[in-house]
């Protein structure tokens, strides 16, 4: 099936290398400059390859291309259809159909008595603990999602008063915020933006600043994943999200202090996407100056903001700004075994691993990643910069680095065992 927008499919023979490459970089709304700087060429060299003047690069580059472009799968851009390797999507996880099915349900006709709220929190907290101490933290909470849906919309439709309702939603504002986080890289674009937008809605409705808050955050972070064309958006729910919860900071509790700080961090991820430098440092500052004023040991339970994260937070940004030496300098600070959280302390892992092979250590970025799958294997098995670095180094002429990262490879279920 053709696009919508009327454009060549990029997956229909006989197109090309740099057909399909100037197809993909237009969806994603980059330019040739952009895109060519983001690789350390020119936007004329990028126009080469489009036109087939150039010939097509080595896999190193191919895959940091697919990497920019959010290429779901290798062979969209290649055109080999024998290089099946989902990048950015995994494989779907086994529950997928069972939370899809309980995000989609309209049961009106339902005699069911809801929980109390009280009790829908407390089973909430719950699956937040899990999802953090987890090593398969996608079975676990993808086990607990479907029940917690359906009881936190029934809550919602037998609220008696006003107050009640707004309690409510703001639970299943924090249901859909959890159930994001299990849709995120799974092989349904649609069903995660239909969650997002839920949990938007219900965190309006609830009229609760950290219920707001969240739902902003994971929908920045929706729209930033969604490629270069969607930075503005992504700036436009975090920055009017950040202009409503200032003015609350003076006698703020400490969920919205540290939301307020996850989405200035937010903001500055964003613009490290973006190549500014200045701004990204920034509201890193302004970021590390909230979690300043939390407790020390405190830990947000959805976004992870904390003292301890601000470390794991400088060295994203450096990768990002495609700054090798200062993101290994920033790796060296930061300890990853304070942050409490596993599939966090795997992100920190891999956003490491990737300054280490930017600063051309690839042995110690491969460690690094083993150290991430230690932490939480689900993970790095749904995480596209993880698959490409190990993907690049079972191309190694150095055999014992190929060895050690086709095993990864097995263990990601990128190569046969």
């Amino acid at each position: 099936m053709s696009p919508s927008d009327g454009s060549p499919d990029p997956y229909a023979d006989p197109l090309v290398f740099g057909q399909r490459l100037q197809i993909l970089r237009t969806r994603k709304g980059m330019t040739r400059d952009q895109l060519g700087g983001l690789l350390g060429k020119s936007g004329s060299w990028v126009k080469g390859v489009e036109s087939g003047r150039l010939k097509t690069p080595k896999l190193e580059t191919i895959l940091r291309i697919a990497e920019l472009l959010h290429v779901r799968d290798l062979s969209d851009l290649t055109g080999d259809q024998s290089v099946h390797v989902d990048l950015f999507t995994g494989p779907g996880h086994p529950r997928l159909a069972a939370v899809k099915s309980a995000v989609d349900a309209f049961p009106l006709a339902t005699r069911r008595e809801a929980p109390p709220a009280a009790h829908l929190q407390a089973r909430l907290a719950r699956a937040w603990q899990a999802r953090h101490s987890a090593p398969n933290h996608r079975e676990v909470i993808g086990e607990l999602l479907p029940d917690l849906i359906r009881d936190a919309q029934l809550a919602v439709r037998q609220s008696d008063t006003a107050p009640e309702r707004r309690a409510a939603q703001a639970v299943l504002a924090e249901v859909y915020s959890l159930c994001q986080f299990f849709v995120a890289y799974q092989p349904d674009a649609a069903l995660l933006w239909r969650v997002a937008e839920r949990g938007l809605i219900a965190a309006q409705e609830s009229e609760d600043p950290h219920a707001i808050g969240v739902a902003a955050w994971l929908a920045t972070q929706a729209h930033r994943d969604a490629g270069p064309a969607h930075f503005d958006a992504a700036d436009a729910v975090n920055l009017d999200t950040l202009a409503y919860l200032d003015p609350l900071l003076s006698d703020a509790t400490d969920d919205v202090l540290a939301i307020t700080g996850a989405l200035t961090f937010e903001a500055g991820y964003t613009a490290a996407r973006r190549g500014e430098t200045g701004t990204a440092w920034r509201y890193w500052d302004q970021a590390r100056a909230m979690a300043g004023r939390l407790p020390e040991d405190y830990y947000h339970p959805v976004t992870s903001f904390s003292r301890a994260v601000m470390g794991a937070h400088a060295v994203t940004v450096a990768v990002e700004l495609h700054q090798g030496g200062e993101s290994v300098r920033q790796a060296a600070r930061a300890d990853a075994a304070t942050i409490p959280s596993r599939p966090r302390r795997a992100r920190h892992r891999i956003e490491e691993a990737r300054g280490y092979q930017m600063d051309g250590q690839p042995d110690v970025a491969l460690a690094t990643l083993e150290k991430a799958h230690e932490a939480a294997p689900e993970t790095i098995k749904y995480n596209g910069y993880a698959k490409r670095i190990v993907l690049e180094e079972t191309e190694s002429k150095v055999p014992a680095r190929r060895r050690r990262a086709s095993a990864l490879a097995v263990k990601l279920g990128m190569l046969a065992a």
